[in-house]
């Protein structure tokens, strides 16, 4: 381990979905201190609980350091305090980077994560971002907020790397260390202690990029690709439909040849390929190039909540079920199976089109946070089963529980069940997108 290894000692900032997998893992070779805003979520870390089930509890506090009065010993301390990670030299930031109700971006997260930073950034320190955002963020607009803060000048007494999260929520195939790492620093040779440093943790190994804005662009044209895959696979859906052709069949079909590329239509929510590509768009109009598919993908992926509704209408009529005042069960509101991550997830899209049809929808999802939930969409759901027969059911999530489930104990006589994922064998299922 070089000289550089050795002194490091960590914070990170933002203990989410990106930054609690992050720090757990640093802590197993370096002193790492995980800072956040939010004291409820410091609190339940420190209890040894992750409410993102990113982390496993056994994980969680094999690493976890109850005090951090031995600032030089590897593990995890838990902290809101900002004084906390004054005696850290590398300075991770992982917070989100959401736009807003116009779909531009925000950067307030990264700023105030920056001025954070600043308030203890010293002579010789590194801090690496994370997040994702367009090409030129963090030097045009994070670095000119740590100068402002600290005093420090940028590449004499302080650097900066940029390494973008890869984190798939959910997933625990595709963990953090089984993820290659793209790496980059504000020098030749920060670029290569920032690949030195995450090479000690990432198994799967990292990529060197030439530079921070190239590191910044191939984040975001990896969500910004899968936007506009899975956008040509909800247009064929809405063609297939009208051409009473049934859409998963074609795609079963088409994948028989080698290089056809699996997308399936669906529901595109979450804090990544439902946001990313706005960041990449955004900057392309501010340099006065529209760009014409990335912003057509994502019309037509924010349509699909709608699409779904009406095709769910369609459905029940001709299936001889009464719309008005119909009972419906919505199976899962998360942005995606077996995950409680609720961020920007366009299950709502549906309900929301669903009530005004005039229906009485119930939403179950065992996975999501009810209050969290209700505060986020004014939407209360249930993490049980009512006792109620229905109309209509609705899979808009495949969580493992749902393919479990026996519809004839859920549904009415003449109840009928639509399949957003395409997943369900019942044969009560009269349709799928």
């Amino acid at each position: 381990m070089n000289e550089f290894l050795k002194k490091c000692n960590i914070a990170v900032i933002g203990l989410g979905y990106v930054g609690l997998p992050l720090a757990r893992l640093f802590a197993t070779k370096y002193p790492v201190v995980g800072f956040d805003i939010d004291t409820t979520r410091i609190t339940a870390l420190i209890n040894g609980s992750d409410s993102t089930n990113e982390v496993s509890d056994s994980l969680l506090k094999g690493v976890l350091k109850i005090a951090n009065v031995d600032k030089e010993a590897k593990g995890l301390y838990c902290s809101s305090t900002p004084s906390e990670i004054s005696n850290c030299n590398v300075f991770i930031i992982t917070v989100p980077t959401p736009v807003d109700q116009n779909n531009r971006v925000v950067l307030t997260p990264l700023v105030k994560a920056s001025e954070t930073v600043g308030n203890v950034l010293k002579k010789g320190d590194l801090v690496i971002y994370e997040s994702t955002v367009y090409p030129g963020v963090t030097e045009d607009e994070c670095v000119p907020v740590l100068e402002r803060v600290s005093g420090l000048i940028f590449n004499k007494d302080f650097f900066v790397g940029y390494s973008p999260e890869r984190i798939n929520p959910g997933d625990k195939v595709h963990s953090i260390e089984h993820i290659l790492k793209v790496t980059s620093g504000s020098t030749p040779e920060i670029a290569t202690q920032v690949d030195d440093l995450y090479k000690t943790i990432i198994t799967a190994g990292t990529h060197k990029a030439p530079s921070i804005k190239v590191a910044e662009a191939s984040k975001v044209i990896e969500n910004s690709q899968r936007d506009i895959n899975i956008a040509f696979m909800n247009e064929l859906a809405k063609i297939f439909g009208l051409m009473n052709i049934d859409t998963q069949a074609v795609l079963e079909a088409a994948a028989t040849k080698w290089n056809f590329l699996p997308f399936t239509p669906g529901l595109v929510g979450g804090h990544c390929i439902g946001v990313d590509p706005y960041y990449l768009a955004q900057k392309a109009q501010e340099l006065g190039y529209n760009p014409g598919i990335i912003l057509a993908g994502r019309r037509m992926n924010d349509s699909m909540g709608a699409y779904v509704a009406s095709d769910v209408v369609k459905m029940m009529l001709t299936e001889d079920v009464p719309v008005k005042n119909a009972k419906v069960l919505v199976l899962g509101i998360t942005f995606k199976e077996n995950c409680p991550d609720i961020r920007n997830t366009k299950v709502v899209d549906v309900i929301r089109s669903l009530q005004e049809y005039g229906m009485q929808v119930d939403v179950y999802d065992p996975w999501a946070n009810t209050n969290d939930v209700l505060n986020e969409y004014q939407l209360e759901i249930s993490n049980t089963l009512l006792s109620k027969k229905y109309d209509t059911i609705i899979l808009t999530v495949a969580h493992s529980s749902f393919l479990m489930l026996n519809f004839d104990d859920l549904l009415s006589e003449c109840g009928v069940v639509y399949d957003v994922k395409g997943v369900l064998k019942s044969n009560r299922v009269k349709a799928s997108l």
